[in-house]
């Protein structure tokens, strides 16, 4: 069983993304279990909250889904043609204390996907992820590109998913997804 985290970088309900990501979790894919979680919780990171209080409990937990999965699938928004402050600032939050960043990140797979109501579908952003995921020495999937462009015309008012094929697509690019992280075996990830 190959299970993977899905992580929307969004905070909104109606958000596409958290909608692509609950669609993600609702695929029927064999041998493929999909969690989905948001950012919900996480604080702004303070360098002095953590000298005094250590790791708030949010991120703890962020923290210990990301040591759960065989794989991490980001799933980012594109605010102002990059990454969004507070997707940023989770993953900032989760290489915390930097002994146990290459733990929690040090050769896991991850891939990156996006929906944007732009004709360009998140395209900076997910480049924009490209540094930040190298300085983790995560292990990126390059094999596959989502990018879901005008989402507004396939996602209901809540940001349910309604077209079939973005739908195939996502579906699609998860399983290249999970055939790359079982390629990778018991590769360098925990």
């Amino acid at each position: 069983m190959t299970d993977i985290l899905a992580i929307s970088g969004s905070l909104r309900q109606a958000s596409f993304n958290t909608g692509l990501m609950r669609a993600a979790e609702a695929l029927d894919l064999p041998g493929v279990t999909i969690t989905g979680m948001t950012l919900h919780g996480i604080p702004l990171y303070d360098g002095d909250v953590e000298a005094a209080d250590g790791i708030p409990p949010a991120v703890t937990a962020l923290k210990e889904e990301i040591l759960a999965a065989d794989g991490v699938l980001l799933i980012t928004p594109e605010y102002n043609n990059g990454i969004p402050g507070v997707f940023k600032n989770a993953i900032d939050w989760a290489s915390r204390p930097p002994a146990d960043s290459a733990e929690v990140f040090g050769g896991r797979p991850v891939a990156v996907i996006g929906a944007s109501p732009g004709g360009f579908g998140t395209i900076l952003s997910q480049n924009h992820w490209l540094p930040v995921l190298r300085t983790l020495g995560m292990n990126p999937w390059f094999g596959g590109r989502l990018m879901v462009s005008r989402a507004g015309g396939l996602f209901d008012e809540a940001g349910n998913l309604t077209d079939e094929t973005t739908r195939q697509r996502l579906s699609d690019f998860v399983s290249g997804f999970a055939a790359f992280i079982e390629a990778d075996g018991d590769g360098l990830h925990g």
